[in-house]
């Protein structure tokens, strides 16, 4: 592998861990704050994927599209929260995991009968199309650096809201200790909705950034969850510095591991038995680093502290 084709690949790597924070950020403090498993956290990503496609299709405007997606996909967290899962926070994880189940089920065909199955493009904005140099002979897409700078933005901003920020502070308060966070006289309720509709908007404006660079279809959201999970268990459940750390690692492992692999592999295999035993070796990449990382830390890297 060339330099140049590794840098491109290392900034793929970014570029999909900053799309992964943006959705396990959210799912982190859900499960951290409210003990909630949400499956249906991707959906929120499909949602604000398919809110860019739907605006900018009707305005011609990429921008336009972003601004109005975001309290779009907030409200619509926000109205799930209100007639699902507000129902399910006292239920056990087995009936949490079945009912939002459900609810990915009933959202993906329900974008199928009003939006059809066929995939949507989003054209990338004309202020940034292009690419940028990198070095001789390396143009990057300039889109795409805008989705690392963005992304790495809002994970400022959200290290400032929890940290700084009195919100913040009970958000902190209740992924360590909930009921003792109620006993004090707020109203826990709140706060869940509050953390829920912040979540439901951060998946919304990844796949918002998305939109451009993935086709926007049905389901597009469930294979990213399954790596948000492993990022939020990596991380530490509760804890957005561990997201944001183990979602960059993710995002790497994920993107390196299946442009390395193969060509280490042609050292010992045939090419085109090293593309095969590469691309299963590659997939489960992601899921040997997590199991390493749990047999020394096990609970994750930066683990919210009780007490």
């Amino acid at each position: 592998m060339t330099s140049q084709l590794l840098l491109i690949q290392a900034l793929n790597g970014l570029q999909l861990g900053i799309l992964l924070f943006l959705i396990a950020a959210g799912l982190t403090l859900v499960f951290g704050v409210m003990d909630f498993i949400n499956l249906a956290h991707g959906v929120q990503y499909m949602i604000g994927a398919y809110l860019a496609a739907w605006i900018a299709a009707a305005t011609g405007s990429f921008w336009l599209a972003l601004l109005l997606a975001l309290p779009l996909a907030l409200a619509l967290g926000l109205l799930l929260e209100f007639l699902v899962f507000r129902h399910l926070y006292d239920r056990d994880h087995l009936q949490q995991v079945l009912a939002t189940f459900g609810v990915i089920l009933v959202l993906n065909q329900g974008v199928k009968l009003v939006l059809g199955a066929a995939p949507l493009q989003v054209p990338t904005p004309a202020l940034l199309s292009g690419g940028i140099v990198l070095m001789e002979g390396l143009l990057y897409p300039t889109y795409r650096i805008a989705i690392i700078v963005g992304g790495l933005a809002t994970a400022g901003l959200l290290w400032w809201l929890v940290e700084r920020t009195k919100v913040g502070m009970l958000v902190r308060a209740g992924a360590t200790n909930a009921p003792m966070v109620a006993a004090l006289g707020v109203d826990i309720r709140r706060l869940f909705m509050i953390v829920f509709g912040f979540g439901a908007m951060l998946a919304g404006f990844a796949g918002v950034l998305a939109a451009p660079i993935l086709s926007v279809e049905p389901g597009m959201g469930d294979n990213l969850l399954i790596l948000a999970f492993v990022v939020i268990v990596i991380g530490g459940i509760g804890s957005v510095r561990g997201a944001f750390i183990a979602a960059i690692l993710v995002g790497l492992v994920e993107t390196l591991g299946r442009s390395l692999v193969p060509d280490l592999l042609r050292l010992f295999l045939s090419a085109s038995e090293a593309r095969q035993v590469g691309a299963a070796v590659a997939s489960m990449l992601v899921y040997i680093a997590m199991a390493a990382i749990l047999a020394i830390r096990p609970a994750g890297l930066f683990p919210v502290r009780a007490g």
